[in-house]
């Protein structure tokens, strides 16, 4: 089956990043378009040795579209989504204008790939985050149901976007040089630095976490298919490109042993163990950026609990938190 297919806000990191998985998985593209502002319009795009120019996003775009990648900012999300999925296309939104709505699916293929088939022409891509940890945590939820997560983030600045990477860089070589570091993407300089807000600029919500911390509250739940989980999150934005890291406490309803968990997780797909810490094995950002699996390492049982596990949990965020999970699901769809 071909497929025609539109990624919508092509010439992001993250549209970069589905552009390059759509060639790696060999996805039966039939033709393909690229879609941005009028400012990115006329850019040159090339897939599978071809270049292509990029078009500027309008109402008629989707007439001649089967699947719509989408990586938008959620308003114009908002706009355009049902004006694809009215023109035929199923669109799968890696904002969170969806994600939330009883209508429209949240998947992660490994988790939840039954869902799929309840879409009405729209589909979300779950935040990054919430992806990487459910892959592991769903296998052990089945295992041994997961009562409550505790859950640390350390977010790389490409969560953030392109200019976030652009910040980081020149602003770790402002305080090299002994110069101002003047941030102008983030409120504070992230040279250096851990800034325990996500979004920035953002207000908090009223019970004083941030938007991002309800995200992976909320979404692992509607993901998982169980509201009684009780979730807690802490997002840090930290100065790493590409990979997000996280520290993740869990408790079960049956204890598990820290070798039942790497048992189960060394089965479980789109997860690979790493996991010998007197050999220096663990999972780290810099070995899993460029890569689609989700590593998980550190597991041992939690001693101030009966039924607790902690562990560390990576994955590169633009791939597996965004751009191969979209792809995956499109190639569930078809």
């Amino acid at each position: 089956m071909a497929v025609r297919v539109a990624i919508v806000g092509a010439t992001g990191a993250v549209g970069h990043a589905m552009r390059d998985v759509l060639e790696e998985r060999n996805f039966p593209v039939d033709r393909i378009k690229f879609l941005a502002s009028e400012r990115s319009a006329g850019r040159k795009m090339s897939f599978r040795g071809q270049e292509y120019a990029v078009e500027e996003l309008a109402t008629t775009s989707f007439n001649d579209v089967d699947i719509a990648l989408f990586t938008l900012p959620k308003k114009l999300s908002r706009e355009f989504s049902p004006i694809a999925a009215r023109a035929g296309a199923v669109v799968i939104d890696n904002s969170n204008a969806f994600r939330m709505d009883p209508d429209v699916p949240l998947v992660v293929p490994e988790v939840n790939a039954h869902a799929i088939k309840a879409h009405k022409g729209i589909i979300a891509n779950p935040n990054c985050s919430t992806i990487q940890m459910v892959v592991v945590l769903k296998p052990l939820h089945d295992a041994a149901k997961i009562t409550r997560v505790v859950v640390t983030t350390f977010q790389s600045v490409s969560g953030t976007g392109r200019e976030a990477m652009d910040e980081l860089a020149r602003l770790s070589r402002q305080v090299l040089d002994q110069k101002a570091a003047v941030p102008e993407v983030y409120p504070f300089s992230i040279a250096f630095n851990c800034i325990p807000e996500i979004p920035s600029r953002t207000p908090f919500e009223p019970n004083a976490y941030t938007e991002e911390e309800m995200k992976m509250v909320n979404e692992t739940r509607k993901i998982m298919e169980d509201p009684s989980i009780r979730i807690t999150a802490t997002c840090v934005r930290v100065p790493v490109f590409i990979g997000h890291s996280e520290s993740v406490n869990i408790e079960t309803a049956r204890k598990l042993t820290a070798g039942e968990a790497r048992a189960i997780l060394s089965k479980a797909a789109g997860v690979r163990v790493k996991d010998d810490p007197k050999g220096g094995v663990f999972p780290m950002p810099i070995e899993a950026a460029g890569k689609d699996e989700t590593f998980v390492g550190r597991i041992r049982e939690d001693e101030s609990i009966e039924r607790g596990l902690n562990m560390w949990i990576v994955a590169d965020n633009l791939r597996k938190g965004a751009a191969t999970n979209a792809v995956q699901i499109a190639q569930h769809l078809i």
